[in-house]
């Protein structure tokens, strides 16, 4: 089970609502949700299926590779949606978009991603054991 306690961006805060009137407090247990559940609760709400989807994503990310949430979203917005996909990455690359990315949203505001943590990540994507979560 992760550390991490289970506080998205406050830019997801319907989606949020909808996970946990529906008991689901967790990265585990949002990690965990099919993609019928999901399209399920988007139906029956005011929430976003893509949003959703892309919060399963980092909610992936944070228990398969123990990420701590803002990097899970950091990666996810640089288009790496899953554990086989860090596990694949080529570190100069990833460090290169990440940065830009990092940049593009927050300027000079906040230091820049070491090289060195882009390739802890992506040790930690490589050494996490598959899981299916059909």
């Amino acid at each position: 089970m992760t550390a991490e306690p289970f506080s998205p961006a406050p830019a997801y805060h319907r989606e949020v609502e909808i996970l946990r009137d529906r008991g689901l407090a967790s990265w585990e247990e949002l990690a965990g949700l099919s993609a019928v559940a999901i399209r399920r609760m988007s139906a029956q709400s005011a929430g976003s299926e893509a949003r959703l989807i892309r919060l399963r994503g980092q909610a992936r990310l944070v228990v398969e590779i123990g990420l701590a949430p803002a990097e899970a979203a950091l990666l996810l917005h640089a288009g790496v949606c899953d554990r086989l996909g860090l596990a694949t990455a080529d570190a100069h690359n990833l460090h290169r978009q990440v940065g830009r990315l990092q940049r593009s949203l927050t300027g000079t505001a906040m230091a820049p991603v070491p090289l060195a943590t882009v390739r802890a990540w992506i040790r930690q994507a490589t050494a996490a054991p598959g899981r299916s979560w059909n």
